[in-house]
């Protein structure tokens, strides 16, 4: 969405933007940040498919649960600091962060 709806008024206004003009003057802030959730949620996929295809304890399954936790991680702490922005980011950072607990979660639970 932010990389590619940001300026339609339905996306900025989820995003708490006041204006169109705001939009237009963040434009490629949110078009980076997209691009950087993207990667972030590859790293993750690509992270579970080592997982899937590689033994326990092999190469590919340490560098599968290494992609999953920093990626996870990552997206994990992201939405903590959402939430310390501020209460009105409470709702967007639970939401934000509830796949990304729900894996580190499952992660530790698998390698245990």
């Amino acid at each position: 969405m932010e990389s590619l709806t940001w300026t339609r008024p339905a996306t900025w206004k989820r995003f708490g933007v006041a204006s169109q003009q705001d939009a237009e003057t963040t434009k490629s802030l949110a078009y980076n940040q997209g691009f950087y959730n993207l990667f972030l949620a590859i790293g993750a996929f690509v992270g579970v498919g080592l997982v899937a295809l590689g033994g326990a304890g092999s190469a590919q399954g340490v560098a599968g649960w290494t992609l999953i936790f920093s990626c996870c991680g990552s997206m994990l702490l992201a939405a903590v600091v959402l939430a310390l922005t501020g209460r009105k980011y409470l709702r967007p950072a639970a939401t934000q962060g509830a796949t990304p607990l729900l894996a580190v979660v499952l992660g530790v639970l698998a390698t245990l």
